[in-house]
C-alpha cells in the first residue's frame, strides 16, 4: 500500500508529511520504503489559532470547532497535492494535540487532537485513519509515545544490547529497545523544544520561533539556581510509563519559575533550558544502561542541545535515525504511515506493555473514502520492520 502520514507535533510549527510503500509478509516482516517527505509550515493564522487554544487560555467551543476545521482543511489541501504527485491508498492523520489529560498520579485520562479527517477523505477520496491515541488510553495506556511501535520493530538488536530511541519534539520521549521479544519501555521524559521555543519567541518579541542553530544557548552559561528549581518538577519522579504535554509545560512555565531569582540573561536562559532537556533525558534513560541512543525530531537541528546530550549520555553513543534509514526530521510522519497501515490490517498498533495498556489494541478510527470500504483479512503480528532505500535515492 502507498500510505500518506501526517504529523504535527507539540512544537506546532507545521505539518510533516511522509509517503511510504508498506507491505507485510506472512512471516511478520513489515517492509517500509520511504518515497517522499516534506515539511509544510502552518499558515500564520493557523499557527496563531492553534497556539491560542493551548492552556492556560480559556476558549469557547466555537474556537475549538473553527480550529478543528481549519487544521482539517489545511491538511486536506496538502494531502491532495501529495497524492497527485506520489499516489496513495490510505492516509494516516495524527491531528494536532491541544490537550492531553493526565491525573496527578500520572494516569492518562483523555486526549484531544484537532484536524477533522472528513476534509481529507472528501478532498482525496481516500480512507483516513485518525484519532490514533484514544483507544490505547481507553485500554489503560498513556496513548503515548506511540513511536514505540516503530522503534520496537525497527531497532531491536542482539542479546545484551539496548538501544534507546529518543524523539526531540516539543516534548522528549524515549523507547527502550532490547533484543527481539524483550519487553519494550516507552515514556515522555519531559520538555525537549517546547520551553526553548517559548523562550525564543518571548525574548525576540515574536521575531524568532526557536534558538536558530542553538546560537544563544552556546553563547550562554547554565544558571544552576534556575536549573535546580526547574528540576524540582514532580513529573520527573513519576515512574514509567508516563506522558505529558504543553498543558503542563506551558508557555508561561519558565516565567513562573523565574520569580524571585536574580535576573537571568537571555543567553544564559537558553543555555539553562538546553541543559534541562539534556539532564532530564539522561536521568530518564540511565537506569536502562543503553549502548546507543538514536535521536530524531526537530531538536537534532540544535547543536547546543546535542552537545549537552552527548556529554550527559556518555558512555552511550548518540546517533540519529538517519543512520538507520529514516531522516531525523521525518521519522514521526513515517510513524503515522506505519500506524495507519497496521490499523488497516486490523493489527494492534502498540507494542505490548510499552504504553501501560492492559492489552494492545487496534488504534484509531476510520473515515471511509469515496469508494467501497473493503478491509483485508487481519494480518499477522509484525516481528520486525525493515526500512529499504527509496527507488529514487
Amino acid at each position: 500500500m502507498i500510505v500518506v502520514g501526517l504529523m504535527s507535533g507539540t512544537s506546532m510549527d507545521g505539518l510533516d508529511v511522509a509517503v511510504a510503500d508498506l507491505s507485510l509478509d506472512g512471516e511478520g516482516t513489515v517492509t517500509l520504503v520511504p518515497l517522499a517527505a516534506e515539511e509544510h509550515p502552518w499558515p500564520e493564522e493557523t499557527r496563531a489559532r492553534l497556539l491560542g487554544v493551548l492552556p492556560p487560555a480559556r476558549v469557547s467551543l466555537g474556537d475549538v470547532c473553527e480550529v478543528d476545521t481549519l487544521v482539517g482543511r489545511e491538511s486536506a489541501r496538502v494531502v491532495r497535492e501529495i497524492v497527485r504527485r506520489y499516489g496513495g491508498d490510505l492516509v494516516g492523520s495524527h491531528g494536532q494535540t491541544v490537550f492531553h489529560s493526565v491525573s496527578p498520579r500520572g494516569r492518562a485520562l483523555g486526549t484531544l487532537q484537532l484536524g477533522q479527517p472528513a476534509w481529507i477523505a472528501e478532498e482525496t477520496g481516500l480512507p483516513v485513519v485518525s484519532d490514533i491515541r484514544a483507544r490505547d488510553i481507553a485500554a489503560g495506556g498513556q496513548g503515548a509515545p506511540l513511536a514505540s511501535t516503530l522503534d520496537a520493530l525497527w531497532l531491536a538488536a542482539g542479546p545484551g544490547t539496548k538501544r534507546v530511541a529518543l524523539n526531540l519534539g516539543g516534548i522528549a520521549n524515549v523507547t527502550v529497545v532490547g533484543a527481539p521479544g524483550e519487553p519494550v519501555t516507552a515514556f515522555d521524559t519531559g520538555p525537549a523544544n517546547c520551553l526553548l521555543d517559548a523562550a525564543a519567541v518571548r525574548l525576540s518579541g515574536g521575531r524568532l520561533a526557536s534558538d536558530i542553530d542553538g546560537r544563544m544557548a552556546r553563547a550562554g552559561a547554565v544558571r544552576t539556581d534556575l536549573l535546580g528549581r526547574l528540576r524540582e518538577e514532580p513529573y520527573y519522579r513519576l515512574p514509567a510509563p508516563k506522558s505529558t504535554g504543553r498543558e503542563l509545560f506551558t508557555t508561561e512555565y519558565v516565567a513562573e519559575r523565574l520569580a524571585g531569582l536574580p535576573e537571568v540573561a537571555p543567553d544564559d536562559l537558553m543555555a539553562t533550558l538546553a541543559e534541562l532537556t539534556a539532564v532530564t533525558v539522561a536521568d530518564a534513560v540511565r537506569p536502562y544502561a543503553p549502548t546507543e541512543v538514536v535521536a530524531s525530531g526537530g531538536g537534532v537541528r540544535n547543536p547546543a542541545l546535542l552537545d549537552r546530550l552527548r556529554a550527559h549520555l556518555a558512555p552511550a553513543t548518540l546517533t540519529t535515525s538517519d543512520t538507520y534509514g529514516l531522516p531525523a526530521g521525518d521519522k514521526e510522519a513515517y510513524l503515522m504511515t506505519l500506524l495507519a497501515f497496521l490499523s488497516w490490517h486490523q493489527i494492534p498498533g502498540v507494542a505490548p506493555g510499552a504504553t501501560g495498556s492492559t492489552e494492545p489494541r487496534v488504534l484509531g478510527r476510520l473515515s471511509p473514502g469515496t469508494g467501497p470500504l473493503r478491509l483485508p483479512e487481519p494480518g499477522v503480528a509484525p516481528k520486525r520492520l525493515v526500512v529499504l532505500a527509496s527507488p529514487a535515492a
